[in-house]
């Protein structure tokens, strides 16, 4: 797995409109054999004693202290609420990648204890609302910027966690393992894991009206840089044109604050040079600054995924995802059971993001979902011993299964059970 900012030279050449497509599509898929893996797992951090409780902000900043001073496998970073998030190094294998970053969450569990606080695995803040902690000049402007559009930015930046799955490109030529059935795969099966990992469904304590408050979140922020980009026949020209049509955030500058922008597409900042000339190590910035359910980076990122509770709930998403996109014949049968999902039931063409919509309001209860889910657990679970998947991931995984997806639920609904006084804790 490559990532595609690996080489840093040339970042200051100055680009036009032609330069700056050019340069998105060169980097946007590394095509190779799948062979590399990855996950990064935010956490918000809670009171080991009163879940409810907020954490202030000077108990946040220790906890991110003593988990950064940690031996950690992992690339440690603290997100602007105070989540911690654990990057894992690319792995050649499932289990390699959950063996590393087990052992990290141990060390930080453990470090957190006498702190009296602990990862909480919820796709956003269910009790409260973190402030924003870190004062930094990219987060200042991300927040003057999304504070012109509506509340939902501030949600995402502070109140949200997720795990998010990579995986490779994939091959240049057709096929199962070809980038552009791995492309148009991961648009269709995202949704379908979307609800499937629904974990968001409270806010300030009461229901929202979403499974995944999360991705509700992130489709309002601003949706020219959240939903999904269309055009799957060639990817690599779908993506450039999203990301030059995206306004940019902010220009960045060696003094603070960072002049933050309104209503300029990175296109129309290439084509005029105005406030000035972008560079190479701009395009690249603004890249950063898209947020779309599956991002190439080289490598695809898959992002709809929430937290998930418990110490090692995160391991299912990782597994299903892997099974699904790197066994040949896992990846075909996933491909089958999505495919009818681009329309609706009538045929017609459904609405741009009207699928992940329906995932994030409904989860599991909606019937197709539902139906795709069971035929993609059913060959992730028949793939993952095949990618040499150890027994305790395995047993996760039909535990999940029986649990949620064969009874079309999810795990937002024990939290919504919970609250209705059904007696569901955790």
């Amino acid at each position: 797995m490559t990532d595609c900012f690996a080489d840093k030279e040339g970042l200051t050449r100055p680009v036009g409109e032609s330069e700056a497509d050019a340069f998105v599509r060169g980097i946007c898929f590394k095509t190779g054999p799948p062979r590399l893996l990855g996950v990064e797992l935010e956490w918000l951090v809670h009171d080991l004693h009163d879940r409810t409780r907020p954490v202030a902000p000077h108990r946040l900043a220790a906890a991110a202290d003593r988990v950064g001073a940690l031996p950690l496998r992992s690339l440690f970073t603290v997100e602007p609420g105070g989540q911690l998030e654990f990057s894992s190094q690319p792995a050649g294998s499932l289990t390699a990648c959950v063996e590393d970053l087990s052992a990290d969450l141990a060390l930080a569990r453990a470090e957190l204890h006498p702190l009296g606080l602990t990862l909480a695995g919820y796709g956003k803040e269910p009790w409260y609302e973190p402030p924003r902690v870190r004062d930094e000049a990219r987060y200042n402007a991300m927040e003057v910027y999304y504070d012109r559009i509506n509340g939902a930015g501030r949600n995402v930046m502070c109140r949200t966690a997720s795990v998010q799955v990579c995986v490779d490109a994939g091959y240049e030529e057709p096929g199962p393992l070809g980038y552009l059935q791995r492309w148009r795969l991961a648009h269709l099966l995202g949704a379908v894991l979307s609800a499937a990992f629904a974990n968001s469904p409270l806010h300030l304590g009461r229901p929202s009206g979403w499974r995944s408050t999360r991705q509700a979140c992130y489709a309002r922020m601003d949706p020219g840089r959240t939903l999904a980009p269309v055009g799957h026949r060639d990817p690599r020209a779908a993506w450039a044109a999203y990301a030059l049509n995206a306004n940019v955030m902010f220009v960045r500058s060696d003094e603070e604050p960072w002049a933050v922008q309104q209503g300029l597409a990175l296109r129309q900042w290439a084509r005029t040079g105005l406030p000035r000339r972008p560079t190479v190590g701009d395009v690249a910035y603004h890249l950063t600054t898209l947020f779309p359910p599956i991002r190439p980076r080289g490598h695809l990122e898959l992002r709809m995924i929430d937290a998930q509770p418990g110490d090692d709930g995160w391991i299912v998403p990782l597994a299903v995802t892997a099974a699904l996109f790197d066994d040949p014949s896992a990846a075909e049968a996933a491909f089958r059971a999505v495919k009818a999902l681009a329309d609706t039931p009538s045929r017609q063409p459904a609405p741009r993001n009207a699928l992940w919509r329906r995932a994030a309001r409904h989860g599991l209860a909606d019937p197709e979902l539902h139906a795709a889910a069971v035929a993609c657990f059913a060959a992730a679970r028949e793939a993952l011993p095949r990618l040499g998947a150890q027994a305790g991931v395995l047993d996760a995984v039909e535990e999940f299964t029986a649990r949620y997806v064969d009874r079309g639920r999810c795990p937002a609904d024990d939290l919504l059970d919970e609250v209705a006084g059904k007696g569901v804790r955790r």
